[in-house]
């Protein structure tokens, strides 16, 4: 494979549906004349390729089928159709855990994971100091795992499969485990590994990470791959797959590009029918006025759930009085994942009057901003409000109506970065 570290083939991976058990067992007995069974293909004819030394990212939504092509590239899953040409030794950080055995004390799964992976006694003897210094967890090694509490757990799993030394590293959604100083630990182990020349193939939903890390990503949709290439150009693509801006009627199933994402933005009938809505959103007040539409915007008016850090975007309200309402006040606010206010702002505060609004009257608000929050992922609240004889009122509010990505390759210390200017003389 000469410089080839990973190579996929028109690999396709189909999953029979069965309605009921009796059907599969119809079916496996050839005791029915006809199909008894839907077809679902979570891969459908994937190609790629990733050189020795290349960090490669794979991104898509739920279902996309990222989880499934590490499956099959580590023998987890056989591939319907096509093949996989593999060339080094894989350490693979799918599912945490995974071939532990409960009863086993943590030193004793040390070593029945490393055997898994195909190490000698030897080897793993080699490697042991450093997987019990980055586990840390203390005189815990020897006990049963089935008595560690879930972080100790991930401690020790991380561990055996980051310290033994592969030729190419596979991870899928594995680094943020543990509390925020094993944390930083993990991504220090991995930029070792990218700076050591190690092949790394890589599944987040951090899209930060993959931006940072990755020299290529790779974008797949429904099983197929979409987009390959620039990290944040794939990444640019992904956000309009996010709000729904796909051209579904031109795809039939062959690999597409950027170029085949449509920027129609009457695809929707309101601009929220582009977000991925909070099911557990609260929406409280009397609805003397109504939030009816709202939309995130980037500098190139195209629908997103996904900023970047120090670019523009823009938030979209939409209002409709049911009745006489003398100007009401428009807010928004974007919290992080813990309920944490980070920043938001108003009408009032930015003294701009929405002035007297009669029944049936609409009012387009907007909020332009340069974005400097740390990546990450937010949580945004609308609101509609009045001040009446000091008397606060609430018309309509949208707590947590959906949530917002920020991608960033430079994070500062707390919420928001100041875009500080160094010298050094």
């Amino acid at each position: 494979m000469n410089d080839i570290a990973i190579r996929v083939n028109n690999v396709t991976k189909l999953y029979k549906l069965y309605d009921k058990p009796t059907d599969r067992l119809k079916e496996t007995f050839g005791l029915s004349k006809k199909k008894v069974y839907k077809e679902h293909y979570a891969l459908h004819n994937l190609d790629f390729e990733v050189k020795k030394g290349e960090c490669v990212g794979i991104i898509g939504t739920n279902g996309a089928g990222k989880s499934t092509i590490l499956k099959i590239i580590t023998g987890v899953l056989n591939p319907t159709e096509g093949e996989v040409d593999i060339d080094g030794r894989i350490s693979a950080l799918l599912e945490l855990g995974a071939g532990f055995n409960m009863e086993y004390t943590g030193i004793e799964n040390v070593y029945l994971n490393g055997t898994m992976i195909g190490f000698s006694r030897e080897e793993i003897d080699e490697k042991l100091d450093d997987i019990l210094t980055f586990a840390d967890i203390g005189d815990f090694i020897n006990q049963p795992v089935k008595t560690y509490s879930s972080g100790m757990f991930v401690r020790l799993a991380f561990a055996v499969a980051i310290n033994i030394d592969p030729e190419i590293l596979i991870v899928d959604e594995a680094l943020s485990v543990g509390d925020v100083f094993f944390q930083a630990k993990c991504f220090k182990k991995f930029e070792e590994f990218k700076n050591n020349g190690k092949t790394i193939l890589f599944v987040s939903h951090d899209l930060s990470s993959i931006s940072k890390y990755c020299d290529r990503a790779i974008l797949l949709n429904k099983g197929h791959k979409i987009a390959e290439g620039n990290p944040f150009d794939v990444i640019d693509t992904y956000k309009k797959v996010l709000v729904g801006q796909l051209d579904e009627n031109n795809y039939s199933g062959t690999q597409k590009g950027i170029n085949d994402i449509t920027h129609n933005e009457n695809a929707q009938e309101h601009w929220k029918d582009n977000y991925v809505i909070n099911p557990d959103y609260q929406e409280y007040g009397d609805h003397l006025v109504d939030i009816v539409d709202f939309a995130v915007v980037d500098d190139d008016e195209v629908y997103t759930s996904t900023l970047i850090k120090n670019t523009f975007f823009t938030i979209k309200i939409k209002i409709r009085a049911n009745s006489n309402a003398e100007n009401p006040i428009v807010a928004f606010t974007i919290k992080d994942i813990k309920g944490t206010d980070i920043t938001g702002t108003n009408t009032m505060y930015e003294n701009s009057d929405i002035g007297r609004l009669n029944p049936g009257d609409e009012r387009v608000i907007t909020f332009r901003q340069n974005n400097n929050l740390q990546g990450g992922q937010y949580l945004l609240s609308l609101g509609c409000t009045r001040f009446e004889n000091d008397d606060f009122q609430v018309y309509d509010r949208l707590y947590n109506i959906c949530s917002i990505s920020v991608i960033s390759e430079k994070n500062t210390v707390g919420f928001y970065d100041m875009n500080s200017e160094v010298k050094i003389i």
